[in-house]
């Protein structure tokens, strides 16, 4: 099969149908059902989800929690400086960072808060320059992450634009899935599709006898990340580290009914564990998904999904284009007429967009 043109994935979307808010309520949002087996598409609101589900079926899910990890310094000069908390480099106040403006940072310089809660130091740098590693120093020796949540900036993506910090409360709260993990706040985005779920559609759907199985995987800023060479093919995929719970591990072996993964970040936790080459020791495995989805891919672990509107050239659309028709490389074209409809009904797109449900 020839390489496939990056092109293939690039679409026109209308600036307004960039969400910029979440919908009034979670499950408020616009729901496009496809159905593979008769190629029907419907129209719902997300609400309506428990029609489309059954009794034995499962729904797996990533509980990585957002941290809010763009602080805001000064330098000494009077300079602004945003670092971005991506990752510790030791545990302790070592942190992987982006730092701007990069290139006026060398190693060695300094930035505080302007009002002297932290301080910053850069310590080493990548080659490209594109990541540092900051030395954090609190002023009452508060953890990084405890910081973070407490002075941190929501990490939305650029599409969703803020002038001001009038909003964080909003995004701390729905910039964040319902059953996300406090204690793992590894994600430098939100996995989106589960953003529309409620409390009190998880106990409906619990009620139906769907059940639930958490995988965590550590979203990294790579999955905003265009694909800017000519074929799908040559693009670098990114890697982010997961966590593989024994007991969800166990319900994609032997599950009751169908495997129904929540969003793209789920998918790639399942199908990387499900191609380790040898079986994972016994308990909860943790791995490297460096995992890259494209048509004509098929699926081993995940038999209907759950995602939002993505990004033209994206890794995303890719992975969605694939899982239309797996095993071939019909899905491209199905979806670029998807997407189509879904701009002339003005669905809403991106994170804090509707989403789409593919049985």
């Amino acid at each position: 099969m020839p390489p496939l043109s990056t092109d293939l994935f690039d679409y026109h979307l209308p600036e307004r149908l960039i969400a910029q808010t979440p919908a009034d309520r979670r499950d408020a949002s616009r729901l496009l059902v496809v159905n593979r087996a008769t190629r029907e598409i419907s129209h719902h609101h997300f609400s309506d989800l428990p029609r489309f589900l059954r009794a034995g079926d499962t729904l797996l899910r990533n509980n990585a929690a957002v941290l809010p990890a763009r602080l805001r310094a000064v330098r000494p000069t009077g300079g602004q400086v945003e670092c971005f908390l991506l990752r510790p480099a030791d545990g302790g106040n070592l942190w992987r960072c982006l730092v701007k403006p990069g290139k006026r940072l060398p190693v060695g310089a300094t930035f505080a808060h302007a009002d002297g809660e932290f301080t910053g130091e850069i310590v080493a740098k990548d080659a490209d320059g594109s990541t540092a590693v900051v030395r954090l120093t609190t002023r009452s020796n508060e953890g990084i992450v405890a910081l973070a949540n407490r002075l941190g900036a929501v990490p939305l993506p650029p599409y969703i634009q803020r002038t001001d910090d009038s909003n964080r409360p909003n995004d701390l709260s729905r910039y964040q899935t319902v059953y996300a993990d406090r204690a793992r706040q590894v994600a430098v985005a939100a996995p989106t599709a589960g953003l529309h779920f409620t409390p009190e559609l998880l106990t409906a759907l619990d009620q139906n006898g769907v059940g639930t199985a958490d995988v965590t995987l550590h979203v990294g800023l790579g999955t905003f990340r265009p694909i800017t060479s000519d074929t799908v093919e040559a693009h670098d995929i990114h890697h982010e580290l997961y966590e593989m719970p024994r007991a969800t591990a166990e319900k994609l072996a032997a599950p009751a009914g169908r495997r129904i993964a929540v969003g793209t970040t789920t998918v790639r936790t399942i199908e990387h564990f499900l191609r380790i080459p040898a079986p994972p020791p016994a308990g909860d495995y943790f791995g490297d998904a460096d995992i890259y989805i494209f048509p004509p891919a098929v699926f081993r672990g995940v038999d209907a999904l759950i995602t939002n509107f993505h990004q033209p050239r994206s890794t995303l659309l890719c992975l969605v284009a694939a899982f239309l028709a797996p095993g071939s490389t019909d899905g491209i074209a199905w979806l670029r007429e998807i997407y189509a409809e879904a701009i002339a009904r003005e669905y809403r797109f991106f994170s804090y967009g509707d989403a789409m449900l593919i049985l």
